[in-house]
């Protein structure tokens, strides 16, 4: 049975988007939390990956109900050289108005398409990603000087990591599938429970990630702890979802919010993890 590569041997790929709530700022936090040993990383949830590519394991699946982000990751895994070549365009041509020609279009192949989600991610609002009841990418430009459009050597290093990886569009609890041992490893990052209404950026992929669904996925979490799957998910810190998870070990994790109507209410909060060891 593997465990995740030391330090000194992983590559210098890391998250290649922006994403609202990512956790790359609260690996070291984290770190003390992951299980010693697992062979094979499943995470339904993809989002940035922060944590896929912290960990880089040698078997991994990573998916995600969001048909245009799962085509990104794929695309930068098998069409590299496709998509660096449209996202050279979108770097020389970036402006106010190109940016919203570009995010009103759709792209005919898959390599333009994920080269226009990486352009839009990186010069958006905070790297927010939020589609409206028809599935288009709604959130406004941000204000960059000199937003990195086109990171060649980062997308590269990205796809070389890539290349073992299984991606799938598909909902969270097909989990269930395929994690069935001691040997398996899932972390969960879902859109996280809204503790105020201001708070609520759960409308992610056309519809909203409810209440029910954290309900289901408190029970995915269940079943797959009984099968023996070492699980870790995160979330917001509030009574409803510590409720759903009070049967297993949750820690606080200090966080910065940093997407909020109100400035003033933007800053540090308290997170938690759960674990099922």
């Amino acid at each position: 049975m593997s465990s995740p590569l030391p330090t000194q041997a992983r590559s210098s790929a890391r998250p290649f988007l922006k994403w609202a709530g990512g956790k790359g700022r609260l690996i070291a936090q984290y770190t003390p939390h992951f299980p010693q040993h697992f062979s094979s990383y499943y995470e339904p949830f993809l989002g940035g990956g922060a944590i896929f590519f912290h960990l880089q394991p040698e078997q991994a699946v990573l998916s995600d109900v969001n048909p245009e982000l799962v085509n990104v990751y794929t695309c930068v895994r098998d069409q590299i050289d496709d998509v660096l070549k449209s996202l050279e365009t979108h770097a020389c041509q970036h402006g106010h108005d190109y940016y919203y020609r570009i995010r009103a279009l759709s792209p005919p192949t898959p390599a333009e398409r994920a080269a226009r989600f990486i352009y839009l991610n990186r010069t958006c609002f905070n790297g927010l990603y939020r589609e409206n009841s028809k599935g288009q990418f709604n959130v406004p430009m941000g204000r960059y000087k000199k937003p990195k459009i086109c990171d060649t050597v980062l997308l590269k290093a990205v796809s070389n990591v890539l290349q073992a990886v299984q991606i799938r569009q598909q909902p969270f609890e097909s989990i269930l599938k395929v994690a069935q041992s001691t040997q398996d490893f899932v972390y969960f990052d879902p859109p996280y429970h809204p503790i105020s209404a201001t708070s609520d950026f759960t409308a992610y992929s056309r519809g909203a990630f409810t209440a029910e669904d954290q309900i289901k996925l408190a029970q995915v979490f269940a079943e797959l702890v009984n099968r023996g799957v070492q699980v870790m998910l995160s979330n917001s810190d509030c009574p409803f979802i510590r409720d759903l998870y009070q049967g297993f070990n949750i820690y606080s994790i200090q966080a910065a919010r940093a997407i909020n109507s109100n400035p003033q209410k933007r800053g540090k909060i308290t997170e938690i993890l759960v674990t099922s060891w």
